[in-house]
């Protein structure tokens, strides 16, 4: 596959989230910016999933999982079946859940009129995924939780002989976690390196930039001395992630720390930084400021 149509990919999963946000006066259009390319290397060629089981158009939320509960429906079922040989992939930062939704309808898992269904109530469709959501294999708990889930599942697939690695999605303000840090501990002592992490390191958290709020200092190092195989990129350059995600270490989980920026591709962000959690407006004339800039820049390639 080129690079090319991975890009292209991209650009339809920034297009869909700046669509749905114009549209619903607000939205995470920043964790758009900085995630779209690696997802859509991802989805389009990196992660060997099987052809997805789940309905185009999402069921309702049909209750939580339980014995008595036959007719419930897990996200993962988009990410296909499991056998032996697949990927299984886990999204940690459940607030990506629109871009993640965006990536799935961009490569033909999901259908777009699914986004109609997003953030109502019965629906599957969660502003913040959880595991009936499209694509979402666990309901994360609080932010930090899902690293630890995964490595679970890594485990037990060693323990089984399956060849499928075990994909993570965590966003950089959970190596403030301190579970995050015992999850690595574990991956070491359990030498799973049949886990790929990949890490949006875009310096972006709810409360203002990661610095501001609890500085990482050196990250590679402290990864490194925690037993992880890590690799720093762009995480806007196709071909370097697409490298780095070749890499099966001997010992520990593979780390991909993806340097990103929260305004790729919608450049207008840029003066409202830090506030970019969550794009919201003041005004109509603040909306159509925003989208008037960001549509020119989106639709002029």
């Amino acid at each position: 596959m080129s690079i090319d149509i991975i890009l292209n990919t991209a650009l339809e999963i920034r297009r869909i989230v700046f669509e749905h946000t114009i549209k619903n006066k607000g939205g995470y259009l920043s964790q758009a910016c900085s995630s779209a390319d690696f997802l859509a290397a991802l989805y389009a060629k990196l992660l060997n999933l099987g052809k997805s089981t789940a309905p185009e158009i999402p069921s309702l939320f049909s209750g939580n999982p339980s014995a008595k509960n036959l007719h419930y429906k897990r996200g993962a079922l988009y990410h296909g079946e499991k056998e032996s040989e697949h990927d299984r992939f886990f999204i940690s930062p459940a607030h990506y859940a629109l871009v993640i939704y965006a990536a799935l309808i961009a490569v033909g898992r999901m259908h777009k009129k699914a986004l109609d269904m997003f953030n109502q109530d019965g629906s599957s469709v969660e502003m913040i995924g959880a595991e009936h959501s499209p694509g979402m294999e666990v309901t994360n708990g609080s932010l930090g939780q899902t690293l630890s889930m995964a490595a679970g599942t890594a485990f037990a697939r060693k323990k089984k002989n399956e060849t499928g690695r075990v994909w993570v999605f965590v966003s950089d303000g959970e190596f403030q976690e301190g579970q995050t840090w015992e999850a690595f501990l574990t991956m070491s002592h359990y030498n799973l390196n049949n886990m790929a992490i990949i890490a949006d390191m875009n310096g972006q958290q709810c409360d203002g930039t990661i610095d501001s709020v609890m500085k990482l200092g050196d990250i590679e190092a402290k990864l490194k001395s925690f037993g992880a195989y890590t690799i720093s990129i762009d995480g806007h350059n196709i071909t370097e992630i697409c490298e780095a995600s070749k890499i099966k270490p001997v010992n520990g989980p593979l780390v991909i720390l993806a340097n990103t920026n929260p305004w790729q591709g919608m450049s207008y962000l840029k003066k409202r930084s830090p506030r970019l959690h969550y794009v919201r407006f003041k005004s109509n004339e603040e909306l159509n400021e925003l989208e008037t800039a960001i549509r020119e820049e989106l639709y002029s390639s």
